[in-house]
């Protein structure tokens, strides 16, 4: 990962966000999760699934698909180093 962060905005259901927010409630005794907020959960969400589109054999891909969020095509299927659409062969 290149380090640098881009901002991408979504819209979330209060209910979706309420239950968010009390999964956090829960998690407060755990060190790693002191003091976070529902960007945190929804930031390390999307670091999984972006890492999973990228390699099929990791446990990041079970995610995507019990999520239904693998594609069919061959290319998404083959191990990528980098993030982002392939390189040009």
């Amino acid at each position: 990962m290149t380090g640098r962060k881009e901002t991408f905005q979504i819209s979330l259901d209060a209910d979706v966000v309420a239950e968010l927010r009390y999964m956090l409630s829960l998690l407060d005794a755990d060190p790693l999760w002191q003091k976070a907020v529902v960007e945190d959960v929804l930031y390390r969400t999307a670091d999984a699934i972006a890492t999973g589109s990228r390699r099929p054999g990791s446990a990041e891909r079970v995610i995507l698909n019990m999520l239904g969020l693998v594609s069919e095509r061959a290319e998404h299927h083959v191990y990528r180093r980098a993030y982002g659409p392939p390189e040009a062969l």
